[in-house]
């Protein structure tokens, strides 16, 4: 197993030359969970920031040594084995066939009861009182309401079990992790392209005014709406494109971009994958130029999890070119 390491993922989603460790809740819960990487700052050209090839492996292999620790740690997205909708009313919690969401892992009979009344979720306690060990925050378990719509959702813990209640739309849902899930402990690595230069571009920094909005759709079959701030025009081999991100939490400095190309029909992860970035060199709302290196393009939660709820990319984001380059399909 390898080792824990800090890093982003989404709010939704979960993100890096230097690493910069910025936690935003997905949209979805997605978790988007996420840890947000800034990239090296782009420089103005026709061409991306040069960078001594050497230097610039090392620091790609780095990233990618921190997104497999990211993905393999203790309540990485290996770990998440539920994710139950709460119905208004009693939510009951625990292994015992008497509650109406049972974890899928090694846990107390009765942890809790989550109870809904409209946009309101109190943790109280089962009949007997909570488990030995029972935190909430690194606290013990007391009965008390749950702020499911903050940035950081409460964390109910007990020993390697962890759940966490989150807002989705308007509905509530409870995201179940265990430390000691099978898809964790048989952890083997990623799959990954070649590091390949080519694939390291610079491209012109097209500012909206005023910025857009863009419907970003779901595995859910929702969609949330998202601010563009602009569009990343750039040229491959004999092709210009263009991809437009989106910001995940208002004042971010990092720029989110989802979206799906050629090799997710043989390669890749079928539905989508995300690349973060810093901002332009003249900001968001001036032209200018921005570094898109794909060879840290990753997977979305969904590549690990069933129980994961991911955005998609909208549909401009959707290339018919193939980009041969970052994390391949994950084989577990």
């Amino acid at each position: 197993m390898k080792a824990n390491a800090l890093r982003r993922m989404p709010q939704i989603w979960p993100r890096r030359g230097q690493i910069v460790l910025a936690l935003a809740v997905a949209g979805l819960g997605m978790g988007y969970a996420a840890e947000l990487i800034a990239q090296d700052s782009p420089s103005a050209g026709a061409a991306a920031p040069s960078l001594p090839n050497e230097a610039w492996e090392q620091d790609l292999a780095a990233w990618r040594a921190a997104r497999e620790q990211e993905i393999a740690a203790p309540t990485g997205w290996l770990t998440l084995v539920g994710m139950d909708w709460l119905k208004t009313g009693i939510n009951s919690v625990g292994t015992s066939a008497d509650n109406a969401i049972r974890p899928r892992a090694n846990a107390p009979e009765h942890i809790g009861l989550l109870t809904v009344n409209g946009k309101t979720v109190q943790l109280l306690a089962p009949a007997g009182g909570f488990p030995a060990d029972l935190l909430v925050d690194g606290a013990p378990a007391r009965e008390g309401g749950l702020d499911a719509s903050a940035a950081k959702p409460p964390i109910i813990a007990w020993h390697g079990l962890t759940l966490a209640v989150l807002a989705r739309g308007e509905r509530f849902a409870l995201r179940i992790k265990d430390s000691d899930a099978a898809a964790r402990t048989s952890f083997h690595g990623l799959n990954w392209y070649a590091p390949d230069p080519k694939f390291r571009v610079a491209a012109k920094w097209i500012p909206f005014t005023p910025p857009r909005i863009l419907k970003i759709p779901t595995v859910l079959g929702t969609t949330i709406d998202l601010p563009s701030p602009g569009v990343a025009e750039f040229r491959l081999g004999n092709s210009t494109l263009r991809l437009e991100p989106v910001i995940e939490v208002p004042g971010s400095q990092i720029l989110f971009f989802l979206l799906k190309d050629a090799t997710s029909r043989t390669t890749t992860y079928a539905t989508a994958r995300y690349l973060h970035t810093g901002l332009p060199d003249h900001g968001l709302d001036q032209p200018g130029t921005l570094t898109l290196d794909f060879n840290r393009l990753e997977n979305p939660p969904c590549a690990y999890s069933l129980y994961a709820t991911c955005p998609l990319p909208p549909e401009q984001n959707r290339l018919g070119v193939a980009l041969e380059a970052g994390e391949k399909r994950y084989a577990p």
